[in-house]
């Protein structure tokens, strides 16, 4: 049985973006849902995936109706090696090639590291790290011949710092923006560009899954999903290697670097205590 499909929009014209298909994961709900969204909005074809069939086709519905985008629903889990290999085979696919891979699942856990379960724990680092690291692998060997594409990774601000209290999350999404930046020099001179997406809270699904509240923490810290993803996608046009949006988020980011590291430890622990589900 095939879990792939393809909706395709009718009276659509070709792409006139820079990104004339991109690949989004974790397309389901989100930053990762955003970002198709408002790809499509761009003119620009869409290959959702996720593990969620019913959403993404809900997605590529709505994407066709109100863009007239084709949207191809790749339905796969990112932690099963057989469904990661298929979306390896898709970004490597040159009849079919991908412009913009967006490695946008992920997820978190919260609470002390010795008491959450460590088989959840390895699979927060194969969806977070070895997932995003296989793609882009995939993405780059596919587009460095043509000389052109992209790869935007979504971080987070928790990466910039040790966390807590979220002490798995925080660590993947250090590597994701240390990767990132390294990628970015690597293959800068190529024509790929290579951006590492590093947003602070964002209301989306992500709370509720890993077990966490909003309360005790003030609307302004707050960014919609709907601003993160443009963000992302103006920075990975434009080549940056990393994009914090918000300006309270720049602030606190580069302000990090001036705190010592045994203050800055306490001071995150503190918030990951508010932040934790009660």
């Amino acid at each position: 049985m095939t879990r792939q499909r393809s909706f395709r929009a009718r009276g659509q014209q070709r792409s006139p973006g820079r990104w004339s298909t991109v690949l989004v994961t974790g397309a389901s709900s989100g930053i990762g849902r955003e970002i198709a969204r408002q790809s499509a909005r761009r003119g620009a074809d869409v290959v959702a995936v996720a593990r969620r069939r019913d959403e993404l086709e809900v997605l590529a519905r709505e994407i066709g109706e109100r863009h007239a985008r084709d949207v191809e629903v790749l339905v796969a889990d990112l932690t099963d090696p057989e469904d990661l290999a298929r979306v390896e085979r898709r970004l490597a696919d040159p009849v079919r090639p991908v412009d913009l891979l967006v490695n946008n699942a992920g997820f978190g856990s919260v609470g002390p590291f010795a008491d959450l379960s460590v088989d959840r724990e390895e699979a927060e680092v194969r969806l977070n790290v070895v997932a995003l690291q296989r793609l882009s692998h995939a993405a780059l060997r596919a587009m460095l011949p043509r000389g052109r594409g992209g790869l935007l990774n979504v971080s987070s601000v928790a990466g910039f710092q040790a966390l807590p209290g979220n002490a798995t999350y925080g660590a993947t999404k250090a590597f994701v923006t240390s990767f990132s930046e390294a990628l970015h020099a690597e293959v800068r001179a190529s024509g790929i560009h290579v951006t590492a997406l590093c947003p602070g809270f964002t209301r989306t699904e992500f709370q509720q899954r890993a077990g966490t509240t909003e309360r005790g923490l003030p609307d302004r810290v707050w960014m919609s999903a709907e601003s993160v993803a443009r963000a992302g996608l103006d920075a990975v046009t434009r080549n940056d290697a990393v994009c914090v949006p918000g300006l309270g988020y720049k602030v606190l980011v580069a302000g990090a670097d001036l705190v010592p590291r045994t203050l800055l430890r306490g001071v995150t622990a503190r918030l990951a205590g508010r932040f934790a589900a009660r």
